[in-house]
C-alpha cells in the first residue's frame, strides 16, 4: 500500500509518498520553487492565504505523479504537517475570511500579554503550559477587537493543516495537539480552554470538531479527488504541527528523545511526560502527537525565528546586486573561516518577536565589523552561528526543566546540510548529531500509515528510517565555541 503525506510550510508544500511494505520514499516534490511571499501589510504582520497552500499542494501532487515512479490511485491514506500557530477563518459556508494570520505574526503579544494579566501565572501556567503569548488564541483576540464585522462571519477557526484537511474531506476538523498549539488547551482538564475564551468572550462553538491526531479524520471527497488525482474515499489519517511532526518523522516519540530543525525558523524540540512549563515563557509546550491519557507525551519547544529566513535574506540581498550564490557556495565559503568568525557577531532576531526573549522583538544585528579583516565568508560563518548560539539559549532552559540533551536527532536538509552548522550545533550544545534521511512529508506518510491501521505500533512504522550520519561534540572546538557564544551572549541587544 502507498500513503501520501503533505508538508504545507511557509517557504513552500513539499509532499512525498511511501511503500508501506517497505518504508521507502517512492518519490517527493515540492512547489513553488522559490520561497511563498509572506504579506506584510503594516510591521510586524505576517500573513499568506490559504488558497495558497491549497494550490501548491495540487501543485506539488501533480509533479510528483508526473514521475510515474507509481500508480496514485494506490494511495490508501494522506498525512499532514503544516506551520504551526496560525489562524485560518472560514464562514459558514466554508469560504476563507481574510489571509491567515501565520507564525511569525507580531501583531497579538499585547493580547496574549492582556489575557495572561488577567487569568494570571498560575491559571496560564498549570493549565495552558503557556502564556497566551502570541499563539492561535492572541490572533483571534486581534481579530474579535479590531475587524468586528469579519469576527461576526466566523462560523469556525482553523490552523493551517485544519485548512487542508478542511479542502481533502470538506469537514472543519481540528486535534487537541493543534488546539494545545494555540493555548486553546486546557491540559489538566484535557479539554478545550474554555476560561480562556470566556474572559475574552469568545464563542466555544467557533472550535472545529475534534479527531485524533492520529487515526480517522475523514475521506477524500470526490471533488478534491479529482483535483489531486487519487481515489474517492482515501483515509485522511494523521495530522501534526511542523515541529512535533518533525519529531515524529525522527522517531522521537519517548520522555527524553529531542529532535531538531532548521528551516525558515529554527527549532529545538524535547519530548516529556512531565507538564513542563517554563514560566518565564522562553519555552513553550504543546501536546506530542503521540500523547495519549494512558502515556502522556508533551513536546518542549525552542524557536528561533529567523534561522533560514536570516540565510535566505542573505542569500538574496546578494543577489539583488547582481549575485545568486548557491546555499553550497556560501556554505563552502564559511567553510574557509575560523570559528568565532573573527568576532563577527550576527543577532538574527529579524523575523518577528521572539520567544525566548519573552515575545521581545530586538530585530536583526551584525556587531564588530571590521572592512580591513571581515569578507562574505565571514558573515555567512556568523550568522549560521548566530543561528545556533540563539538556539542554545533555549537549549540551557530545555536543560533546566529536565531534558535530556546528550543526543539530537536531525534531518539530513535545510540548514544542517552545511557541516559549519552541523559542527557549530554538536559543539556549542555539546550534543551528538543523529542524522536521517527522511522529511516533514515522509514523516507525515508514515504517519499516515500508522493512523490507518496499516502499521500495527510506531516501531514498526520506522523500520525504513535511515541514520546517514553523526556528528559528535570535539574537545577543543567546544572550548572555542564556549568562548565564542559568551561574546555573542555579552552583545544581546535584551
Amino acid at each position: 500500500m502507498l500513503f501520501l503525506g503533505i508538508d504545507i510550510g511557509s517557504s513552500s508544500t513539499k509532499v512525498s509518498v511511501i511503500d508501506g511494505q517497505t518504508g521507502k520514499s517512492l518519490g517527493s516534490a515540492q512547489y513553488p520553487d522559490s520561497e511563498l511571499e509572506i504579506l506584510s501589510p503594516e510591521p510586524g504582520f505576517a500573513e499568506q492565504h490559504p488558497d495558497t497552500w491549497w494550490d501548491c499542494t495540487r501543485q506539488a501532487c501533480a509533479r510528483l505523479f508526473a514521475t510515474k515512479a507509481f500508480d496514485p490511485k494506490q494511495i490508501e491514506a494522506i498525512g499532514i504537517s503544516y506551520q504551526m500557530h496560525g489562524l485560518v477563518l472560514v464562514d459558514a459556508d466554508q469560504q476563507v475570511l481574510r489571509p491567515a494570520i501565520i507564525w511569525c505574526d507580531s501583531r497579538a503579544v499585547p493580547y496574549g500579554e492582556e489575557a495572561f494579566n488577567g487569568l494570571g501565572a498560575d491559571y496560564c501556567f498549570s493549565h495552558l503550559l503557556n502564556s497566551p503569548g502570541n499563539f492561535t488564541a492572541a490572533k483571534l483576540r486581534w481579530v474579535q477587537q479590531n475587524q468586528p464585522e469579519l469576527f461576526s462571519r466566523i462560523d469556525k477557526i482553523l490552523l493551517p493543516g485544519d485548512y487542508i484537511a478542511l479542502k481533502l474531506t470538506g469537514e472543519t476538523t481540528t486535534t487537541a495537539s493543534g488546539l494545545s498549539e494555540g493555548t486553546l488547551w486546557d491540559f489538566p482538564r484535557q479539554q478545550v480552554a474554555s476560561d480562556l475564551l470566556k474572559h475574552w468572550n469568545i464563542d466555544e462553538r467557533f472550535i472545529a470538531t475534534l479527531v485524533p491526531g492520529i487515526g480517522a479524520q475523514g475521506e477524500v471527497s470526490a471533488a478534491a479527488a479529482a483535483e489531486l488525482g487519487i481515489r474517492p474515499g482515501v483515509k485522511v489519517s494523521y495530522r501534526a504541527g511542523d515541529q512535533p511532526n518533525n519529531a515524529f518523522s525522527l522517531n522521537v516519540l519517548e520522555n527524553g528523545e529531542v529532535a531538531a530543525t532548521a528551516g525558515t525558523s529554527a527549532v529545538i524540540y524535547g519530548v516529556t511526560d512531565q507538564p513542563a512549563a517554563d514560566r518565564q515563557s522562553r519555552v513553550n509546550t504543546f501536546l506530542h502527537i503521540t500523547d495519549t491519557p494512558e502515556q502522556p507525551r508533551n513536546g518542549v519547544l525552542v524557536c528561533v525565528n529567523g534561522a533560514g529566513r536570516c540565510y535566505s535574506w542573505l542569500r538574496q540581498t546578494l543577489a539583488a546586486a547582481g549575485q545568486t550564490p548557491s546555499y553550497a557556495l556560501l556554505n563552502g565559503l564559511a567553510e574557509k573561516v575560523a570559528i568565532g568568525s573573527e568576532g563577527l557577531i550576527f543577532h538574527p532576531f529579524g523575523n518577528g518577536a521572539e520567544r525566548i526573549f519573552q515575545n521581545r522583538n530586538p530585530g536583526a544585528q551584525l556587531r564588530n565589523l571590521d572592512f580591513n579583516r571581515h569578507g562574505l565568508g565571514h558573515m555567512v560563518r556568523a550568522a549560521q552561528e548566530g543561528i545556533v548560539f540563539s538556539l542554545n539559549q533555549g537549549f540551557d532552559v530545555l536543560k533546566s526543566l529536565g531534558g535530556s540533551c546528550d543526543v539530537v536527532r536531525v534531518a539530513k536538509g535545510n540548514m544542517f546540510l552545511s557541516d559549519v552548522f552541523a559542527r557549530a550545533f554538536a559543539n556549542t550544545t555539546e550534543a551528538a548529531v543523529e542524522m536521517f534521511e527522511t522529511d516533514g512529508a515522509e514523516g507525515a506518510a508514515r504517519g499516515a500509515a500508522l493512523g490507518s491501521g496499516y502499521y500495527a505500533s510506531a516501531k514498526e512504522a520506522f523500520g525504513g528510517l535511515t541514520r546517514v550520519a553523526v556528528v559528535e561534540p570535539e574537545a577543543e572546538a567546544v572550548a572555542r565555541y564556549r568562548d565564542a557564544y559568551q561574546q555573542w551572549v555579552a552583545l544581546l541587544p535584551v
